[in-house]
């Protein structure tokens, strides 16, 4: 044990150097594999010393080489002790030795495999390096096509964290390491080739300067466009396949490469598909998944190509019973972007064997309650979900429920609805906003199967609806909904009135709900009309009037509320065209019931109207219906 070895670490400070040289290839082969002896060396303060050994360029050179090696060794240590070589100011003095001209290759290696190890951390201090274009310069010459290959090797890896920010991606760009990057990607050698594609991946993220000058890029006459291509062949390396299609999808997502690009269409989705499959790692799968889900995120043709790939859908299935939180949550997102416009892809993921009861355990706090109408697999998570896993998941609900959806009725009857409520509860913003985002898509329209179910009528499809609208609104409760409409995330807020619209979107709805709940409702839209919103938050408010004003049959529910008339009296006047045409809306509702038209007049309506018509072009295409609703109200 090292605490045992005082002899041959008491050698390690003496100033013979064939005995310094026996005590550190002890202490090499003592650290090796051990994060227990790298703790013991670091606490006993051995780290100076061999810092000191490292920089004495009268050392001998396998002496300085071996005191390299040791500390790329300590770096591969645990996030603590790599802390406890910052201390010492490793990174720097790595660099100054690398950049030294007269640094013997075999001392650079050294120093650049531990320079690689230090950078991976994220509170590693990269501006070193970004300090100045000629440090990326200086890196780039030192892994040449001259250079060793473990140099090239080195390097290739620490350029892969330097391009995170967009400033990073564009500093490495204006280094020239592009054409590096092609170079080493046509190499055929799987070490060098899979990093490169990873940092050229990197800087295209979300970068559409760099993305484009890729896209324009050529190296020994082939463009870096047809390269990456050509790696996509099943002949290469698994990783090299994953790797070169995360660089297409980035480019396309940056906006270089169209959607309908051939190597989009028939080379990126495709292979991305196929390596989702269980022929493959898991860790390979899950990040295909994940790729995938963003190369389809935005683009509905995309979309229906990648859920009729491969059996893609079988895959991610499969893939959602993988024990590793980065499978499922790969899954997830695949799954929550095929479902996002196409309401056939949804109904065949919501068919999967099974499926469903994963989703919605993905929202247990991994309990392994047992219920029978659940799976055995129902328990997706070990110990409590990660806010990003369940972020995933409530997304994917949201998709899966939009209108006709067949997911609403096995959710409903699985608990969806008290999963969903309580997540607005949730302190983290992304799962109050998913949450309130589910139950919005969940009250809009209820599934054509659950009405067919109970009878092919018109009637029974609003009983239907109706049915889960009285589950949320009783599980969620009134005085929620007034929290979460003063919620500090203005898209929880617009969401949260996008429940309330669809909650009170028919006659029958309207009634019923309004019957129990009217005072409660218009209080909580009252609350959006007084905040200082902006006009897109206001609208949906001022459209849930109009719906109730619309639909209320048996009371004048709104003009009972003298605040709410005279906002909607002030709106028609108002400066902004959202405002003005919301509260044209609620008015026309109004007048198209008789017995409203002496009300209106009394609260100051006609005289809005009148100056409404007067700010209002004759050939604007509202100024015929304001005419029409002008003969309405003096009738």
């Amino acid at each position: 044990d090292v605490e045992n070895s005082r002899s041959y670490i008491d050698e390690l400070y003496s100033e013979e150097n064939c005995k310094c040289q026996e005590a550190i290839v002890c202490l090499k082969n003592a650290v090796i594999g051990s994060n227990k002896k790298k703790g013991s060396i670091i606490s006993q303060g051995i780290v100076p010393r061999l810092i000191a050994l490292l920089c004495n360029a009268g050392k001998p050179l396998q002496l300085r080489i071996d005191a390299g090696i040791v500390l790329g060794s300590l770096a591969k240590g645990t996030e603590s002790q790599v802390h406890s070589l910052m201390r010492f100011n490793i990174v720097e003095v790595l660099i100054t030795i690398i950049f030294d001209a007269s640094t013997n290759e075999r001392l650079m290696e050294a120093c650049l495999g531990a320079l690689q190890t230090i950078v991976q951390y994220p509170f590693a201090p990269l501006d070193l390096l970004h300090s100045d274009i000629n440090n990326i310069k200086r890196l780039i010459q030192i892994a040449s096509p001259r250079s060793s290959f473990a140099c090239q090797m080195y390097v290739v890896n620490i350029f892969v964290p330097l391009c995170h920010s967009s400033h990073q991606q564009k500093s490495l760009c204006q280094a020239e390491v592009i054409p590096f990057l092609a170079r080493l990607m046509i190499c055929d050698n799987t070490t060098l080739q899979v990093p490169a594609l990873k940092c050229l991946a990197a800087m295209c993220f979300t970068n559409k300067s760099v993305s484009n000058i890729v896209h324009a890029t050529y190296h020994a006459d082939r463009s870096i466009l047809d390269i990456l291509t050509a790696l996509l062949s099943r002949t290469r390396d698994v990783q090299v396949q994953l790797s070169a299609s995360r660089c297409l999808t980035y480019l396309h997502r940056a906006g270089s490469l169209p959607a309908e690009d051939y190597r989009i269409v028939y080379k990126t989705l495709p292979c991305l598909a196929r390596l989702c499959s269980d022929e493959f790692e898991e860790d390979t799968r899950a990040t295909a998944a994940e790729t995938l889900a963003y190369l389809a995120e935005i683009d509905s043709e995309l979309q229906r190509l990648a859920a009729i790939s491969n059996h893609l859908i079988v895959s991610l299935a499969n893939l959602v019973k993988c024990p590793s939180v980065l499978s499922r949550q790969g899954a997830f997102r695949c799954f929550a972007s095929l479902a996002a416009n196409d309401e056939e892809i949804r109904k065949r993921i919501i068919e999967m064997d099974g499926l469903m009861e994963e989703v919605l355990s993905g929202l247990k706090d991994g309990c392994a309650e047992d219920h029978s109408v659940w799976r055995p697999l129902m328990d997706l998570l070990s110990g409590e979900p990660s806010l990003e896993l369940q972020t995933v998941v409530t997304s994917t609900i949201c998709n899966l429920l939009l209108e006709f959806s067949p997911a609403k009725e096995p959710m409903l009857e699985s608990g969806a609805v008290e999963m969903l409520c309580e997540l607005t509860k949730h302190p983290d913003p992304a799962l109050r906003l998913n949450g309130s985002w589910a139950l919005m898509n969940m009250a809009f329209q209820v599934s054509a199967g659950a009405a067919s179910r109970m009878a092919e009528t018109v009637y029974c499809v609003l009983c239907a609806e109706q049915h889960v609208k009285t589950k949320i609104i009783n599980t969620l409760g009134t005085d929620r909904i007034f929290q979460l409409l003063g919620d500090r995330d203005e898209r929880v807020i617009m969401k949260t009135l996008g429940l309330l619209r669809n909650l009170l979107s028919n006659t029958l709805h309207i009634e019923t709900i309004m019957s129990e709940h009217s005072s409660e409702v218009l209080r909580a839209v009252s609350l959006v009309l007084d905040d200082p919103h902006p006009p897109e938050v206001k609208e949906q408010a001022i459209i849930i009037i109009g719906n109730i004003t619309a639909g209320a049959r048996d009371e004048d529910y709104v003009l009972q509320d003298e605040k709410i008339v005279k906002k909607i009296r002030d709106f028609l006047v108002a400066n902004d065209n959202k405002l003005q045409m919301g509260a044209v809306f609620v008015v026309r509702n109004l007048l198209e019931k008789s017995g409203r038209q002496q009300i209106l007049r009394q609260w100051g309506f006609l005289e809005n109207l009148e100056q409404l018509l007067r700010m209002t072009p004759q050939h604007s295409q509202f100024y015929e219906e304001y005419v029409w609703i002008m003969g309405l109200s003096v009738s």
